[in-house]
């Protein structure tokens, strides 16, 4: 016999954010508890779900990680619609990647509804003590700044941070 049962309620979320940051393995590490070095290049969007009890209630997340490439953006634009999140990620070793939230920022504010929760996460925490570029503070700061919803730093790889972004 099966534990399975419908969920309470269904959220769509969204991960965005530049080209390889870790969107897929976030995704891959959250919904499968599994983390692969060498994952291909998101082409479109891949999706994952899964379900999580909050109190007593089970809520199914639908979690579509959207390409970073700016050829993809068309594609992926009709997927903010009906989004109740997204997570803004960056890469914390990568400036150029933080940098660019500003502008994934301004596509998420014009594309989705005015109540979307939006988090931001800095992802490759891992790799933070030797490589890191982007300081906590300034990524909280601009959180702040920006009105966002949350933020974290999170290591995909290692799964530390993960499940606390949901």
């Amino acid at each position: 016999m099966s534990d399975f049962r419908q969920p309470d309620a269904t959220f769509k979320l969204l991960i965005i954010g530049d080209s390889g940051v870790g969107k897929s393995c976030f995704l891959l590490q959250f919904t499968e508890g599994n983390f692969k070095e060498d994952h291909n290049v998101t082409i479109g969007v891949e999706y994952g779900a899964k379900i999580i009890k909050v109190n007593s209630q089970y809520i199914k997340l639908q979690i579509w990680d959207t390409a970073g490439q700016e050829s993809f953006r068309a594609i992926t634009r009709s997927f903010y619609r009906n989004a109740h999140g997204v997570i803004l990620m960056y890469d914390l070793t990568r400036l150029e990647s933080f940098e660019n939230l500003k502008d994934w920022l301004k596509e998420v504010r014009h594309h989705s509804g005015p109540d979307t929760t939006i988090y931001l996460v800095g992802n490759q925490l891992d790799l933070a003590d030797e490589e890191r570029e982007v300081q906590t503070d300034l990524a909280e700061a601009w959180a702040k700044e920006n009105h966002l919803d949350g933020f974290s730093e999170a290591s995909a790889k290692t799964a530390e941070n993960v499940a606390d972004v949901s």
